[in-house]
């Protein structure tokens, strides 16, 4: 009998333990670590489960913001958006975009910012639109690569950064250029002209030389006709009212 309430007493002793252990590892779950939840972010990312890397991340950060590994919390969430080709793309880029620019303004002194800036410029490029569309940010894709490279000229970012500079001067020069054939064609000549000669300017040796030369040759005569024949027709309507005043004059009774 004194055996058998030995063994019982062991068995519940096992079973409180047991339940004892399943509660702190719940709650562990449920808590986590700092390297814990990086770790589970960063294999979620791995797996392509963004959304799911961004929870971790986000937690990291908000429960452990003082902790070292909260910095690469804070890359990883940008990195999550900017993978995530589930999210809605162009959203998906902004929110990226932001994210990024958060890390630069809250760790400027950090070795990831290089990175953190050629992705801001990324998030742009993305968001490039056809040469007959708006090019805002074609503009803002340019203007973080050229940072990029003026900052960290000796960081590898800096020279995949050059690349993409000279292929968003192309896209703005292709845009100059259709915006200005289309002024041409409409006989805008002045409006043409401008955008012929900011090419001219602003976008020298990115392949549009001889058309742009050509056209602004082209125009010049153009602009030289029309104000030849806004002269003549000047002249014309002048010599006209002139007559006219001097018929008036020889009809008019003398006193």
């Amino acid at each position: 009998m004194k055996i058998r309430i030995i063994i019982l007493t062991i068995i519940m002793l096992f079973c409180i333990a047991g339940c004892q252990l399943s509660f702190f590892k719940k709650n562990e779950m449920v808590k986590g670590t700092p390297e814990g939840l990086y770790s589970r972010g960063a294999l979620e990312y791995q797996n392509g489960n963004y959304k799911k890397a961004r929870e971790y991340f986000t937690r990291l950060r908000e429960e452990y913001p003082l902790h070292n590994l909260a910095v690469l919390a804070d890359m990883g969430i940008a990195d999550s958006y900017f993978s995530d080709k589930g999210y809605f793309s162009d959203k998906a880029y902004v929110e990226a975009e932001t994210a990024y620019s958060d890390f630069v303004n809250l760790h400027p002194t950090n070795e990831n910012v290089p990175y953190a800036i050629y992705q801001m410029g990324m998030c742009h490029y993305h968001l490039i639109e056809a040469i007959d569309r708006d090019q805002t940010e074609t503009v803002k894709a340019r203007k973080e690569f050229e940072r990029l490279v003026a900052r960290y000229p000796e960081s590898k970012f800096a020279t995949l950064a050059e690349k993409l500079i000279r292929e968003c001067k192309q896209k703005q020069a292709e845009h100059e250029f259709y915006v200005g054939e289309f002024y041409f064609t409409q006989k805008k000549y002045s409006a043409a002209m401008t955008r012929f000669e900011k090419i001219a300017t602003d976008f020298a040796n990115i392949g549009l030389d001889y058309k742009v030369e050509y056209l602004i040759s082209e125009t010049k005569i153009k602009i030289a006709e029309e104000e030849k024949l806004k002269k003549d027709n000047e002249a014309k309507k002048k010599a006209k009212e002139e007559k006219k005043a001097k018929e008036k004059q020889k009809t008019a009774p003398k006193q």
